[in-house]
């Protein structure tokens, strides 16, 4: 039911126009929305530490490619494209055997958050429109994963 309720239409939602142009690019990636009270419905253990998180959060595209479908040059490509859209770096971490980039982006009022999450087999790219702490990207991807009806979507777009 929730994946249902996650997986909008994609009017009016693009933060970025790189990952738009990303998700027609492979149309055979995994590709959910979320809005903040889609969030707040995977938070089933009523846990104030996931709502601490998400708080900030007022849209959020999340984007999975399997790796194999890249070029070899379309990572650098893909940085790139989104720096020009002023997306700047703020941290780079690895957890889990995944390495994340983390790049904001300000404009006046809206702040805008880029998650890219590279794995050996797929690069996941959380492109929101609000933001979460940095240092608890990790915590929030592990929440998704956990979710049954999202974490049963991202495993079956793996296998």
């Amino acid at each position: 039911m929730l994946v249902c309720v996650a997986a909008l239409s994609t009017a009016g939602f693009a933060q970025s126009a790189t990952t738009e142009r990303l998700q027609r690019q492979y149309p055979g990636s995994l590709n959910l929305f979320f809005y903040h009270n889609t969030l707040r419905m995977i938070n089933q253990q009523e846990s104030e530490t996931f709502d601490e998180l998400i708080k900030d959060i007022q849209k959020m595209r999340f984007l999975m490619i399997r790796k194999s479908d890249l070029k070899p040059e379309a990572y650098s490509s893909l940085i790139k494209d989104y720096r020009a859209e002023r997306f700047e770096p703020i941290m780079n971490a690895r957890h889990d055997g995944r390495n994340f980039d983390v790049y904001l982006k300000e404009t006046g009022k809206e702040k805008g958050m880029l998650v890219l999450v590279n794995d050996t087999d797929n690069l996941m790219v959380l492109d929101i429109l609000g933001s979460i702490a940095p240092d608890k990207v990790g915590t929030f991807l592990s929440t998704l994963d956990k979710s049954t009806d999202i974490g049963q979507k991202i495993s079956s777009f793996i296998k």
